[in-house]
Protein backbone atom coordinates (compact mmCIF):
# COMPACT_ATOMS: atom_id res chain seq x y z
CA UNK A 1 0.00 0.00 0.00
CA UNK A 2 1.79 2.88 -1.47
CA UNK A 3 0.78 6.27 0.29
CA UNK A 4 1.62 10.16 -1.98
CA UNK A 5 -0.26 13.29 -1.30
CA UNK A 6 -3.53 11.59 -0.02
CA UNK A 7 -3.45 9.57 -3.33
CA UNK A 8 -3.11 5.56 -1.39
CA UNK A 9 -2.84 2.50 -4.21
CA UNK A 10 -3.10 -0.91 -3.38
CA UNK A 11 -6.26 -0.35 -1.76
CA UNK A 12 -8.71 -3.75 -0.81
CA UNK A 13 -12.14 -3.61 -0.42
CA UNK A 14 -12.87 -6.06 2.48
CA UNK A 15 -16.74 -5.14 3.36
CA UNK A 16 -19.51 -2.28 3.05
CA UNK A 17 -20.81 0.00 5.88
CA UNK A 18 -24.01 0.72 6.20
CA UNK A 19 -24.64 3.09 3.79
CA UNK A 20 -23.47 0.50 1.09
CA UNK A 21 -20.09 1.95 1.03
CA UNK A 22 -17.06 -0.33 0.77
CA UNK A 23 -14.77 -0.71 4.20
CA UNK A 24 -10.51 -0.85 3.52
CA UNK A 25 -8.15 -0.99 6.29
CA UNK A 26 -5.22 1.65 5.49
CA UNK A 27 -1.67 1.18 6.93
CA UNK A 28 -1.73 1.44 11.09
CA UNK A 29 -5.56 0.18 10.81
CA UNK A 30 -7.39 2.89 10.16
CA UNK A 31 -11.01 2.44 8.66
CA UNK A 32 -11.68 4.24 5.23
CA UNK A 33 -14.82 4.65 3.31
CA UNK A 34 -15.24 4.37 -0.49
CA UNK A 35 -18.39 5.04 -2.67
CA UNK A 36 -19.03 3.01 -5.70
CA UNK A 37 -16.53 0.23 -4.57
CA UNK A 38 -16.98 -3.77 -4.50
CA UNK A 39 -15.66 -6.03 -2.03
CA UNK A 40 -12.37 -7.52 -3.76
CA UNK A 41 -11.56 -4.02 -5.58
CA UNK A 42 -8.01 -3.21 -6.03
CA UNK A 43 -8.11 0.27 -6.15
CA UNK A 44 -6.02 3.49 -6.22
CA UNK A 45 -7.66 5.99 -4.19
CA UNK A 46 -7.46 9.81 -3.04
CA UNK A 47 -8.58 10.62 0.71
CA UNK A 48 -11.38 13.48 0.89
CA UNK A 49 -11.69 13.55 4.83
CA UNK A 50 -9.47 12.28 7.59
CA UNK A 51 -9.91 11.89 10.77
CA UNK A 52 -8.09 9.62 13.84
CA UNK A 53 -9.75 6.51 13.48
CA UNK A 54 -12.03 6.61 9.98
CA UNK A 55 -11.08 8.85 6.67
CA UNK A 56 -13.30 8.88 3.18
CA UNK A 57 -11.75 8.19 -0.15
CA UNK A 58 -12.95 8.64 -3.79
CA UNK A 59 -12.11 5.82 -6.54
CA UNK A 60 -9.21 7.43 -8.42
CA UNK A 61 -8.77 3.84 -10.57
CA UNK A 62 -9.53 0.54 -10.37
CA UNK A 63 -6.09 -0.82 -10.14
CA UNK A 64 -7.86 -4.89 -10.18
CA UNK A 65 -11.70 -5.27 -10.59
CA UNK A 66 -13.89 -7.48 -8.41
CA UNK A 67 -15.26 -10.27 -9.30
CA UNK A 68 -18.85 -8.95 -8.07
CA UNK A 69 -18.81 -5.87 -9.93
CA UNK A 70 -20.70 -4.63 -13.31
CA UNK A 71 -21.16 -2.21 -15.11
CA UNK A 72 -24.30 0.17 -14.00
CA UNK A 73 -27.54 -0.08 -15.47
CA UNK A 74 -28.51 3.48 -15.09
CA UNK A 75 -26.72 7.27 -16.74
CA UNK A 76 -27.08 8.82 -13.60
CA UNK A 77 -25.74 6.35 -11.31
CA UNK A 78 -23.55 7.15 -8.89
CA UNK A 79 -23.98 10.66 -8.51
CA UNK A 80 -28.17 10.18 -8.07
CA UNK A 81 -28.65 9.35 -4.63
CA UNK A 82 -31.33 6.46 -5.06
CA UNK A 83 -29.32 3.61 -5.56
CA UNK A 84 -25.99 2.12 -3.35
CA UNK A 85 -25.67 -0.75 -5.17
CA UNK A 86 -25.85 -0.65 -9.00
CA UNK A 87 -22.06 -1.61 -9.33
CA UNK A 88 -22.22 -4.67 -7.78
CA UNK A 89 -24.30 -7.92 -8.82
CA UNK A 90 -27.44 -8.68 -7.21
CA UNK A 91 -26.21 -11.69 -5.49
CA UNK A 92 -23.41 -9.87 -3.55
CA UNK A 93 -26.03 -7.38 -2.89
CA UNK A 94 -27.78 -10.02 -0.75
CA UNK A 95 -24.58 -11.50 0.71
CA UNK A 96 -23.92 -7.77 1.78
CA UNK A 97 -27.22 -7.10 3.31
CA UNK A 98 -27.29 -10.68 5.16
CA UNK A 99 -23.71 -9.97 6.53
CA UNK A 100 -24.77 -6.28 7.72
CA UNK A 101 -27.85 -7.87 10.24
CA UNK A 102 -25.67 -10.60 11.42
CA UNK A 103 -22.91 -8.40 12.51
CA UNK A 104 -25.03 -6.00 14.29
CA UNK A 105 -27.02 -8.88 15.80
CA UNK A 106 -23.45 -10.12 17.10
CA UNK A 107 -22.18 -6.62 18.04
CA UNK A 108 -24.41 -4.59 18.98
CA UNK A 109 -27.24 -6.95 20.12
CA UNK A 110 -25.31 -9.57 22.10
CA UNK A 111 -26.94 -12.96 20.55
CA UNK A 112 -25.33 -15.83 19.12
CA UNK A 113 -29.04 -15.86 16.56
CA UNK A 114 -27.96 -14.86 13.07
CA UNK A 115 -30.23 -15.18 10.33
CA UNK A 116 -29.93 -17.79 8.16
CA UNK A 117 -32.08 -16.29 4.93
CA UNK A 118 -33.23 -12.72 3.28
CA UNK A 119 -36.19 -13.09 1.43
CA UNK A 120 -36.45 -11.07 -1.87
CA UNK A 121 -39.14 -11.23 -4.79
CA UNK A 122 -36.29 -11.37 -7.08
CA UNK A 123 -37.18 -8.17 -8.77
CA UNK A 124 -34.82 -5.32 -8.63
CA UNK A 125 -36.26 -3.09 -10.96
CA UNK A 126 -40.23 -1.37 -11.26
CA UNK A 127 -40.85 -2.21 -7.62
CA UNK A 128 -41.22 1.21 -5.99
CA UNK A 129 -44.98 1.98 -6.11
CA UNK A 130 -44.25 5.97 -4.24
CA UNK A 131 -41.85 8.82 -5.13
CA UNK A 132 -40.96 12.09 -4.01
CA UNK A 133 -39.56 14.80 -6.44
CA UNK A 134 -37.62 17.62 -5.82
CA UNK A 135 -37.36 20.79 -8.53
CA UNK A 136 -35.15 23.65 -7.91
CA UNK A 137 -37.16 25.38 -10.70
CA UNK A 138 -35.11 23.98 -13.66
CA UNK A 139 -34.78 20.38 -12.92
CA UNK A 140 -36.80 18.11 -11.68
CA UNK A 141 -35.69 14.44 -9.80
CA UNK A 142 -33.78 13.62 -7.02
CA UNK A 143 -31.21 14.60 -4.87
CA UNK A 144 -27.98 14.02 -5.53
CA UNK A 145 -25.65 11.64 -3.22
CA UNK A 146 -24.94 13.58 0.22
CA UNK A 147 -26.51 17.00 -1.03
CA UNK A 148 -29.62 18.51 -2.10
CA UNK A 149 -28.52 19.27 -5.37
CA UNK A 150 -31.12 18.27 -7.87
CA UNK A 151 -30.39 14.83 -10.47
CA UNK A 152 -33.11 15.47 -13.05
CA UNK A 153 -34.94 12.34 -13.63
CA UNK A 154 -36.44 11.77 -16.74
CA UNK A 155 -36.93 8.08 -16.06
CA UNK A 156 -35.93 5.63 -13.12
CA UNK A 157 -35.54 1.97 -13.14
CA UNK A 158 -36.70 1.78 -9.45
CA UNK A 159 -40.20 2.48 -10.42
CA UNK A 160 -43.72 1.48 -11.49
CA UNK A 161 -43.85 2.11 -15.04
CA UNK A 162 -47.38 4.42 -14.77
CA UNK A 163 -45.26 6.56 -12.45
CA UNK A 164 -42.37 7.09 -14.88
CA UNK A 165 -45.07 7.45 -17.16
CA UNK A 166 -47.24 9.95 -15.58
CA UNK A 167 -43.49 12.12 -14.73
CA UNK A 168 -43.33 12.81 -18.42
CA UNK A 169 -46.31 15.04 -18.55
CA UNK A 170 -46.13 16.77 -15.31
CA UNK A 171 -44.19 20.41 -15.35
CA UNK A 172 -41.29 21.21 -13.71
CA UNK A 173 -42.31 22.66 -10.54
CA UNK A 174 -42.48 22.44 -6.65
CA UNK A 175 -41.23 19.01 -4.84
CA UNK A 176 -44.32 16.90 -6.03
CA UNK A 177 -45.29 13.09 -4.59
CA UNK A 178 -46.59 10.38 -6.98
CA UNK A 179 -47.93 7.45 -5.78
CA UNK A 180 -49.41 3.96 -7.34
CA UNK A 181 -52.33 1.43 -5.92
CA UNK A 182 -53.19 -1.57 -7.91
CA UNK A 183 -55.96 0.97 -9.41
CA UNK A 184 -53.51 3.45 -10.82
CA UNK A 185 -52.51 6.76 -9.92
CA UNK A 186 -56.10 8.01 -9.26
CA UNK A 187 -57.14 8.16 -5.98
CA UNK A 188 -58.42 7.08 -3.90
CA UNK A 189 -55.64 4.40 -3.69
CA UNK A 190 -55.84 1.21 -3.02
CA UNK A 191 -53.65 -2.35 -2.73
CA UNK A 192 -54.46 -5.90 -2.29
CA UNK A 193 -52.34 -8.54 -0.22
CA UNK A 194 -53.73 -12.30 0.30
CA UNK A 195 -56.89 -11.03 -0.24
CA UNK A 196 -56.90 -8.08 1.83
CA UNK A 197 -58.00 -4.71 0.35
CA UNK A 198 -56.37 -2.09 1.85
CA UNK A 199 -56.59 2.06 1.29
CA UNK A 200 -53.36 3.29 1.78
CA UNK A 201 -52.95 7.03 1.04
CA UNK A 202 -49.83 7.78 2.09
CA UNK A 203 -49.29 5.12 4.67
CA UNK A 204 -48.04 2.14 2.87
CA UNK A 205 -44.83 0.28 1.89
CA UNK A 206 -43.20 1.57 -1.10
CA UNK A 207 -42.50 -2.41 -1.90
CA UNK A 208 -45.83 -3.92 -2.04
CA UNK A 209 -44.94 -7.19 -3.79
CA UNK A 210 -41.79 -8.02 -1.00
CA UNK A 211 -44.22 -6.16 1.68
CA UNK A 212 -46.38 -9.83 1.50
CA UNK A 213 -43.43 -11.58 2.03
CA UNK A 214 -42.38 -9.71 5.10
CA UNK A 215 -46.70 -9.90 6.20
CA UNK A 216 -46.12 -13.86 5.86
CA UNK A 217 -43.38 -14.21 7.75
CA UNK A 218 -44.76 -12.15 10.42
CA UNK A 219 -47.97 -14.19 10.15
CA UNK A 220 -45.68 -17.08 10.84
CA UNK A 221 -43.82 -15.90 13.98
CA UNK A 222 -47.21 -14.18 15.77
CA UNK A 223 -48.51 -17.87 15.18
CA UNK A 224 -51.74 -16.58 16.60
CA UNK A 225 -55.00 -18.74 17.98
CA UNK A 226 -58.89 -18.11 17.80
CA UNK A 227 -58.76 -17.46 21.25
CA UNK A 228 -55.64 -15.21 21.63
CA UNK A 229 -55.28 -11.44 21.74
CA UNK A 230 -52.94 -9.55 19.19
CA UNK A 231 -51.34 -5.68 19.82
CA UNK A 232 -50.02 -4.24 17.31
CA UNK A 233 -48.28 -0.82 18.22
CA UNK A 234 -47.03 1.61 15.49
CA UNK A 235 -49.80 0.50 13.38
CA UNK A 236 -49.94 2.84 10.81
CA UNK A 237 -53.08 2.33 8.45
CA UNK A 238 -53.67 -1.49 9.94
CA UNK A 239 -52.27 -3.63 7.06
CA UNK A 240 -50.41 -5.71 9.37
CA UNK A 241 -52.63 -5.69 11.89
CA UNK A 242 -54.91 -6.96 9.88
CA UNK A 243 -53.07 -9.14 8.17
CA UNK A 244 -52.07 -11.16 11.44
CA UNK A 245 -55.30 -10.03 12.96
CA UNK A 246 -57.52 -11.90 11.17
CA UNK A 247 -56.11 -14.76 12.64
CA UNK A 248 -56.38 -14.12 16.38
CA UNK A 249 -59.98 -13.59 18.30
CA UNK A 250 -58.89 -9.76 19.17
CA UNK A 251 -56.75 -7.46 18.00
CA UNK A 252 -55.96 -4.00 18.53
CA UNK A 253 -53.76 -1.20 16.69
CA UNK A 254 -52.33 1.58 18.07
CA UNK A 255 -50.93 4.81 16.09
CA UNK A 256 -50.24 8.10 16.60
CA UNK A 257 -51.05 9.63 13.81
CA UNK A 258 -54.96 9.95 13.78
CA UNK A 259 -55.37 10.35 9.88
CA UNK A 260 -53.50 6.87 9.64
CA UNK A 261 -56.10 5.44 12.31
CA UNK A 262 -59.11 6.96 10.27
CA UNK A 263 -58.02 4.80 7.10
CA UNK A 264 -57.04 1.59 9.43
CA UNK A 265 -60.70 1.57 10.47
CA UNK A 266 -61.77 2.29 7.01
CA UNK A 267 -59.63 -0.77 6.13
CA UNK A 268 -60.85 -2.64 9.03
CA UNK A 269 -64.41 -1.99 7.92
CA UNK A 270 -64.21 -3.02 4.08
CA UNK A 271 -62.69 -6.25 4.91
CA UNK A 272 -65.26 -7.35 7.60
CA UNK A 273 -62.62 -7.49 10.27
CA UNK A 274 -64.94 -6.30 12.94
CA UNK A 275 -63.44 -7.90 15.77
CA UNK A 276 -60.25 -5.66 15.39
CA UNK A 277 -60.19 -2.15 16.77
CA UNK A 278 -57.73 0.77 16.23
CA UNK A 279 -56.67 3.78 18.78
CA UNK A 280 -55.08 6.81 17.88
CA UNK A 281 -52.32 7.05 21.05
CA UNK A 282 -48.54 7.52 21.53
CA UNK A 283 -47.43 3.57 21.65
CA UNK A 284 -46.36 4.11 24.73
CA UNK A 285 -48.83 5.67 26.64
CA UNK A 286 -51.79 3.93 25.36
CA UNK A 287 -54.42 2.79 27.63
CA UNK A 288 -57.14 0.52 27.53
CA UNK A 289 -58.33 -2.60 29.48
CA UNK A 290 -57.17 -5.75 27.54
CA UNK A 291 -55.64 -7.53 30.10
CA UNK A 292 -52.29 -9.27 28.83
CA UNK A 293 -52.00 -9.99 25.02
CA UNK A 294 -50.43 -13.02 23.79
CA UNK A 295 -48.64 -11.32 21.20
CA UNK A 296 -47.43 -7.76 20.42
CA UNK A 297 -46.34 -6.87 17.13
CA UNK A 298 -44.11 -3.74 16.28
CA UNK A 299 -43.00 -1.86 13.51
CA UNK A 300 -41.06 1.42 14.39
CA UNK A 301 -39.62 4.31 12.66
CA UNK A 302 -35.80 3.87 12.40
CA UNK A 303 -35.17 5.27 15.90
CA UNK A 304 -36.08 2.10 16.76
CA UNK A 305 -38.71 1.86 19.78
CA UNK A 306 -39.25 4.84 22.37
CA UNK A 307 -39.17 4.07 26.01
CA UNK A 308 -42.27 4.44 26.47
CA UNK A 309 -42.76 1.50 23.82
CA UNK A 310 -40.33 -0.67 25.49
CA UNK A 311 -41.94 0.30 28.65
CA UNK A 312 -45.13 -1.12 27.37
CA UNK A 313 -43.94 -4.06 25.77
CA UNK A 314 -42.94 -5.61 29.10
CA UNK A 315 -45.95 -4.28 30.69
CA UNK A 316 -47.64 -5.97 28.83
CA UNK A 317 -45.68 -9.48 29.11
CA UNK A 318 -46.36 -11.02 25.83
CA UNK A 319 -46.03 -14.71 25.19
CA UNK A 320 -44.53 -13.79 21.84
CA UNK A 321 -43.22 -10.34 20.26
CA UNK A 322 -42.73 -10.00 16.47
CA UNK A 323 -40.34 -7.05 16.01
CA UNK A 324 -40.10 -5.06 12.40
CA UNK A 325 -37.34 -3.31 11.98
CA UNK A 326 -36.06 -0.66 8.67
CA UNK A 327 -33.00 -0.57 10.45
CA UNK A 328 -30.57 -3.65 11.77
CA UNK A 329 -28.63 -1.57 14.22
CA UNK A 330 -31.56 0.01 16.51
CA UNK A 331 -33.24 -3.26 16.61
CA UNK A 332 -30.76 -4.96 17.58
CA UNK A 333 -29.96 -2.31 20.54
CA UNK A 334 -33.74 -3.12 21.77
CA UNK A 335 -33.68 -6.75 21.60
CA UNK A 336 -30.56 -6.12 24.07
CA UNK A 337 -32.56 -3.77 26.21
CA UNK A 338 -35.96 -6.02 26.25
CA UNK A 339 -35.16 -8.00 29.34
CA UNK A 340 -37.04 -10.97 29.43
CA UNK A 341 -37.38 -12.09 26.32
CA UNK A 342 -34.77 -13.80 24.04
CA UNK A 343 -34.35 -13.63 20.10
CA UNK A 344 -36.12 -16.99 18.91
CA UNK A 345 -35.93 -16.39 15.26
CA UNK A 346 -34.82 -13.91 12.61
CA UNK A 347 -35.07 -13.45 8.67
CA UNK A 348 -34.18 -10.24 6.77
CA UNK A 349 -36.17 -8.91 3.69
CA UNK A 350 -35.12 -7.27 0.62
CA UNK A 351 -37.40 -4.35 0.58
CA UNK A 352 -35.68 -1.96 -1.19
CA UNK A 353 -33.48 -4.03 -4.02
CA UNK A 354 -30.29 -1.68 -5.40
CA UNK A 355 -30.12 0.51 -1.91
CA UNK A 356 -28.13 -0.15 0.84
CA UNK A 357 -31.57 -0.50 3.01
CA UNK A 358 -32.26 -4.26 4.77
CA UNK A 359 -35.49 -5.01 6.53
CA UNK A 360 -35.77 -7.45 9.04
CA UNK A 361 -38.26 -9.47 10.87
CA UNK A 362 -37.86 -11.00 14.21
CA UNK A 363 -39.59 -13.78 16.44
CA UNK A 364 -38.79 -12.90 20.02
CA UNK A 365 -40.00 -15.19 23.12
CA UNK A 366 -40.34 -14.57 27.21
CA UNK A 367 -38.31 -16.31 29.11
Amino acid sequence: MKNTNNIISGVEIESYNSDGEGVARLSGGRVVFISNAARGDILEIRLTEEKPRIARAEIMRIVKPSPHRITPDCPVYPICGGCDFRHITYDEELRAKLQRVNDVLRRIGGTPVQAREILTTGEINGYRNKAVFHSDGVSRGFYARHSHDIVNIEHCQLLKEDINTALKDIPVGEEMTLRSGVNGLGPPLEEKLDGLVFGISGFFQVNTSAALLLFQKAREYASMAKIETLVDLYCGVGALTLFIGRDAGHAYGVELDPEAVEIARENAKRNRLEHIGFFAADAGKWEYNIGNPDCVIVDPPRGGLSKGATRKILEFAPKRLVYISCDPATLARDIRRLEGYILEKICAVDMFPRTANVECCCLLSAT
